[in-house]
């Protein structure tokens, strides 16, 4: 297991895939550039999926689900749309044994079929806004596959919304793109930069597209979730229009929104280390393992009853708890076993644990003899509740300290480029360019400008590339 991954200060990418096979998470697919996400992987997204479901019901939204098939035509309505995704599209031609009069777009998202129907169910001011999401996947035929970050086939939730003013629909973007980084910070413990896309980077058909960008720790970038300010050009081309309070007909402002399954890739990617993953307790399936230690028959029996009765008090405090009763593996491997699967929190307990009254502590986060402690059987349950808690914090903590080292600030264009080779990270500039200048520098370093952050430093500057005055600072690494 752990044995088997390669060193990430080596080769990143190596370890990574290292770290998914040997966790179990995914397996390769038949078809080139999808994924078999394997049942501890799935768990993971699980439980991204059911605190996210929360939020979005919290903020007045309602599931829904479309067709994974789309008229083409459909597509070819919105001009920047179908521009924008044409070379990711998978086209179904034939059917059921002939050919199709029109081909059907297996869907890369959906807010064509979503403004069709809207234009069907939103005919006055009172049917808005109208607030809906769905967990659904999406085909993008991905040229670079990698598991969980790009691949052909993915899970997502796409939220798409209707209202009757810019000022609404603004509104609703950002509440969203807040959704979001509340998530990554209290659930994933993973800390982001809100900003705003580029013109060049935006979502096609939007007016703005707004980004959580977080690091991983190779110092790249990885686009956590994005919300983006549609406007009226989905409502001109599928004619979603509603009668105001005055009679008069109008069309709809509108938002969509999407986080997908590269958050389990991000979660690994941000606190995996060297033994595996390294899952933070509000994500990880199972919180703590109780590994019973015990040789003789007679020793053997205390020991596993004394492990079943807390893993019961644990329970009733809603903690996933597992004990590891399997016969025939030495202490050893199992130890290793749950380390690879990150596990927050491992205990252990033997005969003379019991005879002490306490249990043996190894947090995933401290690995190693010195992150061992002891804590004693009486409470137990609400001091590993705590320590969970713990745990969380000093995960985040050490994420955002480990952002902050990463993270440069750069006065001109040369510097950038003699320090990115070897100092990847995030680079703080004063920015006044175009999406050429956007090209040029992907053609020489292959970073992109990754978001206009929403807090932007005071004052003015001079931009790094175009030596132009400017009150604007942008954010620019290598990404994922």
């Amino acid at each position: 297991m752990a044995k088997n991954i390669t060193s990430p200060e080596k080769d990143f990418s190596r370890w990574y895939l290292d770290v998914i096979r040997e966790a179990e998470l995914s397996d390769s697919a038949p078809v080139r550039g999808c994924m078999v996400i394997r049942p501890y992987g799935f768990s993971i997204w699980e439980l991204m999926k059911d605190d996210l479901d929360r939020r979005f019901k919290e903020t007045g939204h309602s599931n829904a689900y479309f067709p994974l098939l789309i008229p083409e035509s459909f597509m070819k309505k919105e001009a920047e749309h179908v521009e924008g995704f044409s070379p990711e599209l998978a086209i179904v031609t034939h059917a059921g044994g002939r050919k199709l009069e029109e081909p059907l777009v297996v869907r890369p998202t959906s807010e064509t079929i979503i403004n069709h129907m809207f234009s069907k169910w939103i005919n006055s001011y009172r049917d808005l806004p109208m607030l809906l999401n769905q967990w659904a996947n999406v085909v993008r035929w991905e040229l670079r596959p990698r598991p969980f970050l790009r691949t052909t086939e993915f899970l997502w939730q796409e939220g798409h919304t209707a209202h009757a003013t810019e000022e609404d629909a603004r509104e609703e973007t950002m509440r969203m793109l807040k959704v979001y980084s509340d998530f990554m910070h209290d659930i994933a413990a993973i800390p982001v930069i809100p900003g705003r896309k580029t013109e060049k980077e935006k979502f096609a058909g939007s007016v703005n597209t707004y980004t959580i960008e977080s690091m991983m720790s190779n110092g790249w970038a990885l686009q956590g979730g994005t919300s983006h300010y549609l406007g009226t050009n989905f409502a001109k081309a599928f004619d979603t229009l509603y009668l105001d309070s005055n009679n008069e007909r109008q069309l709809v402002h509108q938002t969509s929104w999407g986080v997908t399954t590269r958050l389990v890739g991000a979660v690994i990617m941000v606190h995996g280390d060297e033994h595996g993953l390294k899952l933070p307790p509000k994500l990880a399936p199972v919180q703590t393992v109780i590994v019973p230690i015990a040789r003789k028959d007679d020793e053997k029996v205390a020991v596993l009853e004394a492990a079943r009765k807390i893993a019961g008090e644990m329970k009733k405090l809603g903690i996933r708890v597992k004990v590891d009763d399997r016969e025939g593996m030495s202490p050893g491997f199992k130890f290793n076993y749950w380390e690879v699967r990150g596990v927050p929190l491992r205990l252990e307990i033997g005969p003379r644990d019991l005879a002490e009254g306490h249990v043996m502590a190894g947090p995933r986060n401290k690995p190693g003899r010195e992150g061992k402690f002891t804590i004693p059987m009486d409470g137990i349950a609400e001091s590993v509740k705590k320590i969970l808690a713990a745990i969380q914090d000093e995960m985040l903590a050490s994420a955002i300290e480990f952002r902050n080292s990463r993270t440069y600030d750069v006065e001109t264009y040369d510097e950038f480029k003699k320090l990115l080779p070897d100092q990847p990270g995030f680079y703080r500039v004063w920015w006044d360019g175009n999406g050429e200048d956007e090209t040029r520098i992907q053609e020489e370093t292959k970073a992109t400008v990754r978001c206009i952050p929403l807090e932007q430093r005071p004052g003015t500057g001079t931009c790094f590339l175009t030596g132009r005055e400017t009150s604007t600072t942008a954010i620019i690494a290598r990404a994922y």
